[in-house]
């Protein structure tokens, strides 16, 4: 068996400008944070990032990492619409392919599965056609003749992704309500990196059911405590909301020089820091 256990530091030493980047998560919801946050340290740049888009999307947005984004929503869920998201794509700062949730999904599938594509049903009679189109349908060989759209795989050259609990050798737990569909991104990717609040010894009490990602797919395995913050990461800890609605109305160069100048104890610091003075203000 092998340790696979690594820092931030080293997982980003592995990634390149140009790559496919698949990260996981959903929404402002158990994102791999402190990876995301250890990225945006390197120069890595030119990234195609494929998401169910939240302040992972809006951050590398901001720092002008990305020069496509495939993502279904860009969403910090208590405040509908990434702001920094938005103020990217209102200049034409990266390509966007938009899809159904679905078609997201079953992309992913095609991917872990090594196929060039899925028929889905869902996007037709929509506008994901229109606004995507690079898409085409396909017709049933058999009798019923239906037409599908062709949703292409979403290969990944890395994924990142975040759960409660992990071993050394890389297997994975979740014990929120939503597996989020992580296991799909590890294994649509080339390699696949987690980060974990915790690891543990052993699984041999774990219900199966929530042992979502597999060794076989896993390359490195991070213990990164609060590593989701600001995003949930249930039952370790909620969205941290105040500290989301900072993020959400504060310039991106101000927010930036603040929280993100130095490595991952400086930002835990600052954030302390500021929830020090909120508290000492009201």
């Amino acid at each position: 068996m092998t340790d696979k256990t690594m820092t931030p530091e080293e997982v980003v030493s592995r990634l390149r400008s140009g790559m496919t980047l698949g990260i996981g998560g959903w929404g402002s919801r158990r994102k791999p944070m402190a990876l995301v946050r250890a990225l945006l340290r390197s120069e890595i740049t030119d990234l195609t990032v494929v998401s169910y888009g939240g302040p992972d999307v809006g951050l590398l947005a901001a720092a002008g990492r990305i020069r496509k984004l495939v993502a279904a929503f860009a969403t910090l869920d208590s405040i509908p619409l990434e702001p920094h998201f938005r103020a990217a794509r209102q200049r034409g700062a990266f390509e966007l392919m938009e899809v159904d949730e679905a078609m997201f999904m079953w992309g992913l599938h095609a991917a872990a599965n090594r196929l060039p594509f899925l028929p889905v049903r869902a996007g037709l009679g929509s506008d994901v056609m229109r606004v995507n189109p690079t898409l085409r349908t396909v017709t049933s060989p058999y009798a019923d003749g239906e037409e599908f759209v062709a949703m292409p795989a979403l290969r990944l050259d890395a994924a990142l992704v975040h759960v409660n609990r992990a071993d050394r050798l890389g297997n994975g737990q979740y014990l929120g309500p939503d597996p989020y569909f992580d296991d799909l991104f590890c294994e649509a990717a080339d390699s696949a990196y987690v980060s974990c609040e915790r690891l543990v010894d052993t699984f041999a009490t774990a219900a199966p059911q929530t042992l979502l990602v597999k060794r076989h797919s896993v390359t490195g395995v991070v213990e990164t405590p609060n590593g989701a913050h600001f995003t949930s990461c249930v039952p370790d800890y909620g969205r941290d909301e105040p500290f989301q609605k900072l993020y959400a109305t504060t310039p991106w160069p101000q927010f930036a020089e603040r929280f993100l100048h130095g490595d991952e104890k400086a930002y835990r610091s600052a954030v302390q820091t500021w929830h020090e003075e909120q508290g000492e203000r009201k």
